[in-house]
């Protein structure tokens, strides 16, 4: 089965629901027997006191007749309630006064049996049958009682009401027997033993067992079938978790697992389907390096190429002494220094950048002036600007702190002077570029030939030029190294700029202290 979990819910269920089945069955027949049994022996105990309370009365009735006629004997022979012979003549005075005044004792004994709606024998206190009921059909003497049949009558001669079972083998059949005293006064004369079959409880546990095991059955049966729905039901968005799961391993980070509820499942299905975006995300991010690096290793191998192969030609030139004129020696020597000059700026920027983009890299953090940083950066800048006799201006008052950073000195130094640098040469001649400071925002302004609407994208990237003559000396590493400053500082950069209008750069700061 490929439901495994499916299958396994539905036996766990069913056999709690076994288990549950027969705790609560094997519990409620336990207590449906005893609650019966329980119902059964207070209706016989009614019925055997109610019995017992009428022989009594009619013995009493017995003996008062007997008084009224002076019959010595009689009242002598009730007086012997322990011995039968004294015990059978007192009842059989009594039966006299009995048939005058109630309708006849032996009539009532005759019929005690319809009346009590049982058996019923009366037995003295040695055990001798004074009446016997009519469940047997042979004569039941001393020897055929019970071995339990003396403590039973015992206990009733006592005064007390007793239950017994032990005479269901001597009646041939389950019997439940309540024993309760005769009295004649305050003396108890004989037991009144009730036996009553205990067939109809029997019987009537059987029909509640088979009740119950049917509506057990019957439960068992429809929690099956809810237990298999159930399963079904919780295993659904498992499946389809699985599969959304299997599809991502194969790459699909579009696969999403449409499971919709509001439970741990519910979360579990959102945490996959927000693992299959961050993939998705994570998979075009890493294309895209995957394209730089490509990008990279073809522009740098471009980058060195060039200065390499003029190098290399100037040498081979020199060597094979092509080359004789002194002034053209000369001329050979000196583009060969420019390019090596090349070279190293290459390689710096490239070490430059490589530090900047580990995030291991510690940069010297404290707190600067604003202000100063930037006086210094504009009389570095003016040794490059005077050769194209370019003018920068300010607003800056000489000695004005402006706000607080915190930052790398050096380094913040190196990023305006990058972006002076490309002001400068991307401007005419005799022009002017402005460095103003207003709202925690330093400001860098020319006139120069702008950058194209298409190009502005792509400005900080690695190796990307611009293909002006004024940039054929550049690495195209500048940019991107001021950005990765600005980005190490947290400061948000923002350009704007129209082809043969100019640029201008933006460097919004987070200030720790206000102008003061």
């Amino acid at each position: 089965m490929k439901n495994k979990i499916a299958l396994k819910l539905t036996l766990y269920f069913s056999m709690s629901l076994l288990l549950f089945s027969l705790i609560i069955g094997s519990v409620f027949m336990t207590l449906f027997k005893n609650q019966t049994i329980h119902l059964h022996k207070v209706e016989m105990e009614k019925r055997a006191v109610s019995i017992a309370g009428t022989l009594s009365t009619l013995i009493s009735n017995s003996n008062a007749a007997t008084d009224t006629r002076g019959n010595a004997a009689g009242k002598g022979g009730m007086s012997g309630a322990g011995g039968m012979g004294g015990m059978m003549h007192g009842m059989g005075m009594g039966m006299g006064g009995m048939m005058q005044g109630m309708g006849g004792y032996s009539s009532y004994l005759q019929f005690l049996d319809k009346i009590a709606m049982a058996d019923v024998w009366i037995v003295d206190e040695s055990l001798q049958l004074m009446t016997i009921g009519h469940m047997t059909n042979r004569q039941i003497n001393y020897a055929d009682l019970p071995a339990d049949a003396d403590q039973v009558v015992k206990e009733v001669f006592q005064g007390r009401t007793t239950f017994s079972e032990g005479f269901s083998s001597l009646l041939n059949t389950p019997t439940l027997t309540v024993g309760a005293p005769i009295k004649a006064g305050d003396n108890v004369v004989g037991a009144l033993l009730l036996h009553s079959p205990i067939q109809g409880t029997k019987e009537a546990l059987r029909q509640g067992a088979g009740i119950l095991a049917m509506s057990i059955g019957t439960a068992l049966l429809l929690s099956l079938l809810l237990s298999i729905l159930l399963a079904y039901t919780f295993t659904k968005p498992l499946n389809r978790m699985k599969n959304s799961t299997l599809q991502l391993a194969k790459g699909d980070y579009l696969a999403k697992t449409g499971v919709q509820q509001k439970d741990d499942i519910g979360e579990l299905a959102s945490a996959i389907d927000i693992l299959s975006e961050r993939l998705e995300l994570a998979s075009h991010e890493s294309e895209r390096l995957e394209q730089q690096r490509r990008d990279f290793i073809a522009n740098i191998s471009h980058e060195l190429r060039t200065p390499v192969t003029v190098i290399r030609g100037s040498l081979e030139a020199l060597c094979d002494e092509v080359i004789a004129d002194p002034d053209q020696i000369k001329d050979y020597h000196r583009q060969m220094l420019n390019e090596s000059i090349f070279l190293q700026r290459l390689v710096n920027d490239l070490l430059d950048l490589t530090r900047l983009q580990n995030p291991d890299f510690k940069m010297e953090m404290e707190e600067i002036n604003l202000g100063d940083l930037l006086r210094d950066v504009i009389r570095s800048a003016q040794n490059i600007a005077r050769s194209k006799d370019i003018v920068l201006k300010t607003e800056l008052d000489q000695d004005a702190p402006l706000c607080s950073i915190l930052g790398d000195y050096v380094r913040l130094r190196q990023m305006f002077l990058i972006i002076l640098d490309n002001a400068i040469k991307f401007s005419p001649l005799k022009e002017e570029v402005w460095i103003t400071f207003a709202n925690n925002t330093v400001t860098i302004r020319d006139k120069g030939i702008g950058i194209a609407l298409e190009d502005l994208p792509h400005i900080f990237d690695r190796f990307y030029k611009s293909k002006a003559v004024e940039n054929k000396t550049g690495t195209g590493l500048g940019l991107a190294i001021a950005k990765q400053i600005a980005d190490r500082h947290t400061i948000r950069v923002s350009v704007e700029s129209q082809p043969n209008q100019g640029t201008q750069f933006s460097f919004h700061f987070k200030c720790i202290s206000p102008k003061g």
